[in-house]
C-alpha cells in the first residue's frame, strides 16, 4: 500500500501503536492507575458557589463575610406543620429545637416562641432557622444527612417536620450514576442494533468508559483548586459519555468498513485513523474551542464548568485515536465474532439501503423538502421570542424533596416572599457614625412604604457598627418578576437615599445573585468577539480550509443555530409555559436557567457540527473520487446513515436519561441537547442538508482563488483516495 500520508497523528502513530500494541496498553493503563491514585489523595468536592466579580450582590457577600463573621456560615429553615396548632404541640417544638442544637456544626437555633413573625397568623405552621458555622459546601456530608434523618425521626401525624435552605438541598443532591447508567444501557442496546456483534458493541463502551475515568479523575483534582458548580460532574458525564461513544463507534464503523473492502487489519486501522480519526479530531477540537468559550461569560464558576466538559472530550478523543489503534490490534480479528442473530450487518455498500434511497428522494424534490422541513424548524424555535431567565429554586423541586415541602409550607403559612429574601447591607465609611447609623434605623419603615413589600426585619448591626444588615420579606416568589423589580427599584432608590450620609447601601441574597449571574450573561452573549462570535468565526474557519468551500461553512453555522433555536423554542415550552411538564417531571413552570442558553449555545454548536464533519467529509470523499455532486450526495447519506443514526441515537438517549434528573438545572440540559440532537440528526442531516447541497450543486465545493491560496489546506480525506472502490449492494 503506497504511504501518502505521513502526517504523526494520522499514519505514524496508528502504525507504531499497532507494531507496539502491547507496550501502548500497558502504558495507558500506568497512566490511569496514576491518575485514579491522584484523585484517591487530591480529589476535591463540587460546591455552589457562583461568584460574579463586580455585582453588587458579590460584592454585598463579600463584605457581610469580613465584617458579620457570625453570619460567614448558611442556615437551614425547619418548618412545622401543626394543623391543631403550634401551642398544642408545644412539647415536641421543645425537643425539636434542643435537637437541633446537637447536631454537628449547628452554632444558633431560634425559638419561634420568641418571635411571634415566626409563627403563620392561623398559629398552625412554625419556622425555626438553624445556623451552621460553615457554608453548605464546607459542611461534611455527615451534616446535613444528620438533619434530614432527624426531620424523618420526629415526624408524626399531627406533627409535620420538613426542612428547606442550602444545607437541606446539600443532603438531597442526586448522587452521579443513576442517570448515566441509564445512558451507558440504551448505549449498548443501540450499538448491539448498528453492529450485530458483542465485540463490536462492546469496543466503542470501553473507549469511552477509559477516556471518560481518566478525565473524571483530572477535574476531580481540579474541583480541589477552583470552584466548579455541583452539576459540573453530571454536566461533563453528559457530555464525555455521548462523544466519548460517537468518536470510538465512528472509527470502528470506519475499521469494519475498510476490512470489508479487502484491507488487511493493520491497512484498515491506518486507514480507519486517517480517514474517521481525522474527522473526530477535528470535531471534538470543535467541541472543546465551543466549550473552553463559555470563559467568555466572565463568571468564574461557569468558565470551570466549561473546563471540565472539555476536559473529558479531549481526554475521550485522544484515547480514541491513541489508545484504540492498539486496542484493534487485538480486537480488530475477532470484530465480528459473537454474532447475533438478526442483527449483523454488513459494513459495506454505499448505493443501497435507506440513507440512499432518502438521498434520492429529496434530491428529486429539493425545494419542496427544504420549505417542509425548515418551516418545521423555525416553528419549534417560535417559543424562544418569549424566553425568560432567571433562576429555579426549591419550589420547582419534586415534591418528594423536604425541600420543596418546605417551600411549599412557608409559602402557605409566611407568604411566597418567605423563600427568596432579599438581603439589604449598609456599609458605614467611618465605624460608628450617628448620622449613618440614624438612616439605618429608620431604613424599615422606609422599605414597609414600598409596594411589593411584605416584612421587613429591624436593622442588625455588627460589633464595631461598621455595618449592618436589613432583611426584606417580597409579597412575591422569587422567580417573579416583580421581585426582580423590587430589587432594581431598591438598588436604584437607596443608592439615592444614602447619597451624603457616609454609608453605601447594597443589595444581595440569593435572587438578587442570580438576577445579577443573568444580566451578567446576558450583557456579554450579544459582544461578536465573545462566545458566539468566536465559536461560529473559528468552526468557520476550519471548516473553510477542511473543504475548500465557503458554502459548506456558511450552510454549517445556519443549520447549527436553527438545531439550537428549536431546542431553546423547545425548552421555553416546557419549562417555562409547562407544556408536557407532568410528563417529562417538571412539577412546576418557571424561567429558564439564566446561565443555560450560553452553556447551551457552545455545547450544541460544537455536537452539531461533529455531524456536520462526519457528514460533509464522506460527501467530499466520494465528490474527489466521481465529481458528480448529486451522485457525492446519495453516497455519502448513504454510507453515514446508519453510523451517524447510531451515533445520534446514542447521544439522545445518554442525554434524554439526563432528563430524568430530579435536578432542574440537569433536566433542562438533558432535555434541550437530546432535543437538539434529534433534530440535527434527522431534520437538519437527513433532508435540510441532502436538499440544499442537491440545489447549490458544483458551487458546494466553490472558493474563490485568492482565498484558496490564503486559507491553510487541512485534508479530511486522508486515506480515502487509497481504499478500494465501493461495491454496490450490501446493507448499511
Amino acid at each position: 500500500m503506497k504511504k501518502t500520508d505521513s502526517s504523526f497523528l494520522f499514519e505514524r502513530w496508528p502504525r507504531f501503536a499497532y507494531h507496539h500494541a502491547g507496550r501502548v496498553l500497558i502504558a495507558t493503563l500506568f497512566i490511569f492507575i496514576g491518575l485514579a491514585m491522584l484523585y484517591a489523595f487530591a480529589g476535591g468536592a463540587y460546591g455552589d458557589r457562583f461568584t460574579v466579580p463586580g455585582a453588587e450582590s458579590q460584592t454585598l457577600t463579600d463584605l457581610l463575610q469580613e465584617r458579620f463573621p457570625q453570619r460567614a456560615g448558611d442556615s437551614a429553615t425547619v418548618v412545622v406543620s401543626a394543623p391543631a396548632g403550634i401551642a398544642t404541640v408545644q412539647s415536641q417544638m421543645d425537643n425539636l429545637a434542643t435537637r437541633l442544637k446537637t447536631l454537628p456544626d449547628v452554632v444558633d437555633v431560634s425559638n419561634p416562641a420568641e418571635t411571634a413573625s415566626d409563627v403563620s397568623k392561623d398559629e398552625t405552621i412554625a419556622r425555626i432557622t438553624v445556623q451552621y458555622d460553615k457554608q453548605a459546601n464546607d459542611l461534611p456530608d455527615s451534616s446535613p444527612k444528620a438533619l434530614l434523618d432527624l426531620r424523618k425521626e420526629l415526624t408524626q401525624p399531627g406533627f409535620q417536620v420538613e426542612a428547606g435552605g442550602s444545607v437541606a438541598s446539600l443532603a438531597e443532591r442526586e448522587p452521579p450514576g443513576g442517570t448515566e447508567l441509564i445512558g451507558i444501557i440504551a448505549a449498548i442496546i443501540i450499538l448491539l442494533i448498528a453492529f450485530g456483534s458483542l465485540v463490536a458493541m462492546g469496543l466503542p463502551i470501553f473507549t469511552a468508559l477509559l477516556g471518560l475515568s481518566s478525565g473524571f479523575f483530572i477535574i476531580g483534582v481540579g474541583a480541589r483548586f477552583v470552584p466548579m458548580p455541583s452539576f459540573t460532574a453530571q454536566f461533563a458525564a453528559m457530555i464525555g459519555i455521548g462523544v466519548g461513544i460517537d468518536y470510538a463507534l465512528l472509527i470502528v464503523n470506519r475499521f469494519r468498513e475498510a476490512e470489508s473492502l479487502g484491507m488487511s487489519n493493520e491497512d484498515a486501522t491506518v486507514a480507519a485513523a486517517g480517514t474517521a480519526g481525522r474527522s473526530v479530531f477535528f470535531a471534538g477540537g470543535t467541541v472543546v474551542i465551543a466549550l473552553l468559550g463559555l470563559w467568555a461569560s466572565g463568571i468564574e464558576s461557569i468558565g470551570w464548568v466549561g473546563t471540565a466538559g472539555a476536559t473529558l472530550v479531549a481526554m475521550t478523543v485522544a484515547v480514541a485515536l491513541l489508545v484504540l489503534p492498539a486496542l484493534l490490534r487485538y480486537v480488530g480479528p475477532l470484530m465480528d465474532r459473537w454474532k447475533l442473530p438478526f442483527l449483523h450487518v454488513s459494513a459495506a455498500g454505499t448505493q443501497s439501503g435507506f440513507g440512499y434511497r432518502l438521498s434520492r428522494i429529496v434530491q428529486a424534490r429539493p425545494v419542496v423538502c427544504l420549505l417542509l422541513s425548515l418551516g418545521l424548524m423555525l416553528v419549534l424555535a417560535a417559543p424562544v421570542l418569549a424566553l425568560r431567565t432567571g433562576t429555579s429554586d426549591a419550589g420547582n423541586n419534586p415534591e418528594s424533596f423536604t425541600s420543596r415541602r418546605a417551600y411549599d409550607l412557608l409559602t402557605q403559612g409566611f407568604g411566597p416572599g418567605t423563600n427568596g429574601p432579599i438581603i439589604v447591607g449598609v456599609i458605614i465609611d467611618q465605624a460608628g457614625d450617628q448620622k449613618a447609623l440614624d438612616k439605618v434605623a429608620g431604613l424599615p419603615e422606609e422599605l414597609r412604604k414600598l409596594p411589593n413589600v411584605a416584612q421587613v426585619s429591624e436593622p442588625r448591626l455588627n460589633a464595631d457598627k461598621s455595618a449592618a444588615v436589613v432583611t426584606v420579606l417580597p409579597a412575591s416568589a422569587p422567580q417573579d418578576q416583580e421581585t426582580v423589580d423590587l430589587i432594581n427599584s431598591l438598588r436604584t432608590d437607596l443608592r439615592s437615599d444614602f447619597s451624603g450620609t457616609g454609608a453605601r447601601p447594597l443589595v444581595g441574597g440569593s435572587t438578587a445573585l442570580f438576577i445579577d449571574v443573568g444580566n451578567h450573561v446576558t450583557a456579554r452573549l450579544p459582544a461578536s468577539p465573545s462566545i458566539l462570535g468566536a465559536v461560529i468565526i473559528l468552526s468557520f474557519l476550519l471548516l473553510m480550509a477542511v473543504f475548500r468551500s465557503v458554502l459548506v461553512p456558511v450552510k454549517a453555522a445556519l443549520m447549527n443555530l436553527l438545531s439550537i433555536g428549536a431546542s431553546f423554542g423547545i425548552l421555553v415550552a416546557i419549562f417555562q409555559w409547562g407544556w408536557f411538564g407532568g410528563l417529562l417531571g417538571v412539577s412546576r413552570e418557571g424561567p429558564v436557567e439564566s446561565f443555560l442558553p450560553m452553556m447551551l449555545f457552545a455545547v450544541l454548536f460544537g455536537l452539531s457540527m461533529d455531524y456536520e464533519v462526519f457528514l460533509v467529509s464522506r460527501i467530499r470523499e466520494e465528490y474527489l473520487i466521481s465529481k458528480d455532486n448529486t451522485e457525492a450526495v446519495a453516497r455519502g447519506l448513504s454510507a453515514t446513515t446508519r453510523v451517524i443514526t447510531a451515533a445520534a441515537a446514542i447521544m439522545v438517549c445518554v442525554f434524554g436519561a439526563f432528563g430524568l434528573s430530579d435536578q432542574r438545572v440537569i433536566k433542562e440540559f438533558g432535555i434541550g441537547l437530546a432535543s437538539a440532537i434529534f433534530l440535527d440528526a434527522t431534520v437538519v442531516r437527513l433532508i435540510l442538508v441532502p436538499a440544499l447541497m442537491q440545489l447549490a450543486g458544483k458551487w458546494n465545493w466553490w472558493m474563490p482563488a485568492w482565498l484558496d491560496r490564503v486559507v491553510p489546506k487541512i485534508s479530511f480525506e486522508g486515506h480515502a483516495h487509497e481504499l478500494p472502490a465501493p461495491v454496490a449492494g450490501g446493507s448499511e
